[in-house]
């Protein structure tokens, strides 16, 4: 194909190419506004592939979403036809991770939150994409670095509970019930974003294969996705990876569970507006540090966390990176000190607690009630096993061991008849998940403090495009 010319516009460099269509940076002559072209000739265009520019050409002219690709102008002439979008100027996903191999988890979870906020409007709008691969996921530095869903040639309106039958997407992040020729729905997006989420962590699909026929056999013999030897993730990324790489669509995790999963955590994703909300509640820890009120101060100052730790990670001025990284330290340090004082050890000599809290209760009430049910006193010992880990500071331990406990109680609480017993167990199971929380926000203060290879992984990446 000759280099197509445009009025106003000067064609620059091709940047790729497909069956049909061919994309090239351009910029516009008045505005000097670089854009990116996708060039369609009209000879090449069968009926199905009009369908999917037509489909394509009318969602992006209303989805309009930070992680979706903006189209700005539709134009055409004798021979092409012209869509012009914004120019994402660092690459896509599938060259981030050729580059790099595999990514670290917190790289993997920064993109996929981005991902995942971009699907939540997308089904908020009844659109399902169905061509969902990590080529079609552009990343631009802006100068945060944005993941951007493009090419929604296969993308259609698809009502929850509406199925379809036309063969969309490429095979190896197709769903199964798409390549077998079954009824699918929006959920196969789920498992392409399953297997977009196992190559990123491990450097390849899950049932990458030389030929078709063989990914089909996999797919027909329901082939057991490992995750690969030697390689650790985390038990929250594990899960969400085994229930969005379900072959059977009934039992594949959905959407509002997939939006609300704690690997996720999209109700702290990096904001303006959630760092406006970390400066609101740290302010509201010191409040309650400066008055004696110590274990607010520390539930506080943990929730800060939560809030702080995405946003810094998605940070890309090198110098507000490290005064906030310093300035979450501090905060994290300060609820190790706190939580000292509430084992009734003694503070750190610089920033003394005065006034330790007063030893709760509740676990020996709860607990002297509690002889004539062994799974219940059992799941108890667990629950008080780690809080001593977390008095310790051993974090993690103290995490495992809280979430066995309440894995224990939660149920319990649904057969425990009204009662004293009943009212207590119901505060110490509130007790316990705010403790927890507390503590997945300390791990992730360490982990961001810890993990430099990630952050330089995330902060690199606009030298992905040459």
């Amino acid at each position: 194909m000759a280099v197509p010319k445009i009025t106003d516009y000067e064609m620059l460099e091709k940047l790729g190419s497909g069956s049909y269509a061919t994309v090239y940076r351009c910029q516009k002559k008045a505005t000097k506004e670089i854009f990116a072209v996708k060039c369609v000739e009209k000879n090449k265009l069968t009926r199905s592939s009009l369908d999917n520019l037509v489909t394509e050409i009318r969602l992006l002219r209303r989805l309009k979403h930070r992680h979706i690709v903006e189209m700005h102008d539709f134009l055409y002439d004798d021979k092409n036809i012209y869509i012009l979008m914004e120019f994402c100027n660092s690459g896509s996903l599938s060259s981030f991770i050729k580059r790099r191999n595999v990514l670290p988890e917190t790289t993997c979870r920064f993109f996929l939150r981005q991902l995942a906020l971009a699907l939540e409007y997308m089904r908020s709008n009844n659109v399902s994409h169905f061509d969902l691969k990590p080529q079609n996921l552009l990343l631009s530095k802006t100068p945060l670095v944005l993941l951007k869903v493009a090419d929604f040639g296969f993308a259609q309106h698809l009502e929850w509970g509406q199925e379809n039958t036309t063969i969309k997407g490429s095979p190896l992040y197709m769903a199964p019930e798409i390549l077998l020729r079954n009824c699918y729905d929006c959920k196969a997006d789920l498992w392409s974003i399953g297997v977009i989420l196992y190559e990123c962590l491990f450097g390849k699909a899950p049932y990458s294969s030389k030929s078709l026929p063989e990914l089909l056999e996999k797919i027909r013999q329901k082939q057991r996705i490992d995750i690969p030897r030697n390689t650790r993730i985390s038990p929250e990324c594990e899960d969400l990876l085994t229930r969005l790489l379900q072959h059977d669509r009934d039992k594949r995790i959905d959407f509002k569970d997939f939006f609300q999963h704690d690997f996720l955590d999209l109700r702290h994703a990096p904001s303006e507006e959630n760092f406006e909300r970390a400066l609101e509640i740290v302010r509201e820890a010191v409040d309650a540090d400066n008055k004696g009120e110590f274990e607010r101060a520390y539930h506080l100052y943990c929730e800060s966390l939560q809030f702080f730790v995405p946003y810094i990670q998605a940070e890309q001025d090198v110098a507000k990176k490290q005064a906030l990284r310093a300035r979450v330290r501090t905060y994290m340090h300060r609820a190790e000190e706190i939580k000292h004082a509430v084992s009734g050890e003694k503070a750190p000599a610089q920033n003394p607690v005065h006034n330790a809290l007063t030893p709760r209760l509740l676990y020996q009430q709860l607990h002297s009630l509690s002889h004539s049910s062994p799974i219940l006193k059992d799941s108890l010992e667990m629950g008080r096993q780690g809080e001593l880990y977390a008095h310790e500071g051993k974090y993690q331990a103290a995490l495992e061991s809280l979430k066995s406990s309440l894995g224990g109680l939660v149920p319990a609480l649904g057969h425990e008849p009204k009662g004293q017993r009943r009212d207590l167990l119901h505060q110490q199971i509130q007790t316990w998940m705010k403790e927890a929380e507390s503590l997945k926000s300390l791990l992730s203060a360490q982990d961001m403090q810890e993990d430099k290879d990630s952050q330089n992984s995330i902060t690199q990446t606009h030298c992905c495009i040459q």
